[in-house]
C-alpha cells in the first residue's frame, strides 16, 4: 500500500519532485566537508538510525493539520517501520485558552505535548519574539533532525526563524548545524501583504528546506518566488485528512439537539481585523446578518475578537437579541464538524472553513476580498464575495434557491497527504 501510494504521487504530481533513488539520505543540514559552515549542505544520516522530529502547534487551526502528521507518525513507528520515528511536540501556547486547546487535543487524539512555552496573547511582533525566546533552548536541548511546522500563525514563522539561525554544538557522529526545516502548507498566496498570515507565509517558505503544498497554484506561486523545484512536493491538504479521519465521529455529536436545532441553518465565522475592528465594517456585516436570518436560521460561534468588538462598539445585545440569529460559544472540533457538515451555506473570513466546506460539499461565501486557496473557488464550492451587502444577498438567494456551487474534491484531498509528507520524509533518511 505504501509502496503504490508512492508511485501514484510521483506519476500524478509532475510539478512537484520526489527526491530521486539515488539521493537519498538528504535529511538535515550539516557543515560542509571542509568545515565552512558559510556554505551549508545538505548531510546524510547513518542508516538504521532513529529520526527525531518536532513539530510546532500554536494555534487551533494547527492542531487539525498537526493531526495528520502524528497520526501518520504513529502507524509508521507502530508497523515496524524504518527509521524509527522520535516525536516531540512543542505547543506555543499562541493560543491560550486551556480548556479549549484541551478539548481539541483530546478530540483529535493528539498527544499530550511534550513541551509547553505558555506563550500566550500579545501584539504580533511581542508574541513572535516572546516564542523564539522560548523555543530556542528547547531547540538546542532536543536537536531534532527535522522540524515541521504547519500553516501561517506567529508560532510557524518564529520556529522556522530560530531553526535557520541556530548551530547545533559540533557532534562527531552526525555534524549537523541544523535540523531540516519542513513547512506544510507551503505556497499559499493571497497577494495581500497587509495580513500578517501572509508575511508569515512568504518568510516561513523562504526558510525552509522542504515544502509540502496542499494545491497546484502553491507550486507556482513558490516556483515564481525562486524556490528550487526540488524542495517542492505536492501531497494534498493535511486538516482534509483529519476531516474524513473524524467525520463518522462527529456525526454522531448531538450539538444540533444541545443547541435546538429542527431545520436548516447557516453558519457564520467572523474574526479578521478588517471585518470587526471598526464600528462600520462590523455593523455593516451585522446588519446583512440580519436581512439573512429572515429567510435562514444563522449560527455564530462568536470568536473573543468579535465578542470584544460587539462589546466595544454597544453592538452585542442588539445582535444577540436579533430573532434568527444565534450567538453561542466556541466549540470543540467535533462539534463544530457536525455542523458544518450539515448546513445549508457558511459565510465566513476564515481560511480554513473554505478548505472544509468543499471538501463536504457545502456552499461557502467567503467576507474577504482575496484568498490564498484559490482551488476552493476553481474546483470547490467557496464564493469569493468580499463584504459588499448586495453581493452577499445575491449569493445567499442563489444558495437557498437550489443554485449554489455543487464543486468537486481537488486532487490529493483523499484522506492521504501526511502519509505521503512522512513517506517523503523517510525516502529522504
Amino acid at each position: 500500500m505504501k509502496k503504490a501510494l508512492k508511485t501514484d504521487f510521483a506519476q500524478n504530481a509532475p510539478d512537484a519532485r520526489r527526491a530521486n533513488p539515488e539521493e537519498r539520505g538528504v535529511l538535515g543540514v550539516r557543515r560542509s566537508d571542509k568545515g565552512c559552515s558559510a556554505t551549508q549542505q545538505v548531510g546524510y544520516f547513518q542508516r538504521n538510525q532513529s529520526m527525531k522530529i518536532m513539530t510546532i502547534a500554536g494555534a487551533r487551526p494547527n492542531f487539525m493539520k498537526m493531526a495528520s502528521i502524528v497520526e501518520a507518525i504513529r502507524c509508521h513507528n507502530g508497523a515496524g517501520s524504518s527509521p524509527v520515528i522520535k516525536h516531540i511536540l512543542v505547543h506555543t501556547g499562541q493560543h491560550y485558552d486551556e480548556g479549549l486547546s484541551k478539548c481539541f487535543f483530546d478530540q483529535l487524539g493528539l498527544p499530550r505535548p511534550d513541551v509547553n512555552l505558555e506563550v500566550g496573547s500579545n501584539s504580533h511582533a511581542q508574541q513572535t519574539a516572546e516564542i523564539m525566546r522560548r523555543f530556542e533552548p528547547v531547540l538546542l536541548a532536543e536537536r531534532p533532525d527535522v522540524l515541521i511546522v504547519v500553516g501561517d500563525v506567529n508560532s510557524t514563522v518564529a520556529c522556522a526563524l530560530v531553526a535557520a539561525k541556530t548551530q547545533y554544538p559540533s557532534q562527531n557522529q552526525i555534524d549537523m548545524e541544523r535540523p531540516l526545516i519542513v513547512h506544510v502548507e507551503a505556497g499559499l498566496r493571497s497577494g495581500d501583504r497587509s495580513m500578517p498570515e501572509e508575511i508569515n507565509r512568504l518568510l516561513t517558505d523562504a526558510l525552509s528546506d522542504a515544502l509540502f503544498v496542499t494545491e497546484e497554484v502553491a507550486v507556482t506561486n513558490l516556483l515564481r518566488e525562486g524556490i528550487p523545484r526540488e524542495k517542492i512536493f505536492f501531497v494534498g491538504n493535511v486538516m482534509i485528512d483529519t476531516l474524513h479521519r473524524h467525520l463518522e465521529k462527529a456525526r454522531r455529536s448531538e450539538i444540533k439537539k444541545t443547541l435546538g436545532i429542527n431545520g436548516r441553518y447557516g453558519i457564520v465565522t467572523l474574526h479578521r481585523p478588517s471585518n470587526v475592528d471598526t464600528r462600520d465594517a462590523l455593523e455593516s456585516l451585522i446588519r446583512c446578518f440580519q436581512q439573512i436570518s429572515k429567510d435562514l436560521l444563522l449560527l455564530l460561534p462568536l470568536h473573543p475578537r468579535t465578542k470584544a468588538s460587539l462589546e466595544r462598539f454597544g453592538l452585542l445585545e442588539e445582535f444577540n437579541r436579533t430573532q434568527g440569529i444565534s450567538l453561542i460559544d466556541p466549540l470543540g472540533y467535533l462539534d463544530f464538524l457536525n455542523l458544518l457538515d450539515s448546513a445549508t451555506m457558511v459565510l465566513t473570513d476564515s481560511g480554513g472553513i473554505q478548505e472544509e466546506t468543499t471538501a463536504l460539499g457545502v456552499p461557502c461565501i467567503t467576507l474577504r476580498e482575496n484568498t490564498e486557496r484559490p482551488v476552493t473557488i476553481t474546483m470547490g464550492t467557496n464564493y469569493l464575495i468580499g463584504t459588499d451587502p448586495a453581493r452577499i444577498l445575491a449569493t445567499v438567494t442563489e444558495i437557498l434557491s437550489g443554485r449554489g456551487k455543487r464543486g468537486k474534491i481537488p486532487p490529493y484531498w483523499d484522506g492521504l497527504s501526511g502519509e505521503r509528507i512522512l513517506a517523503s520524509l523517510t525516502d529522504m533518511y
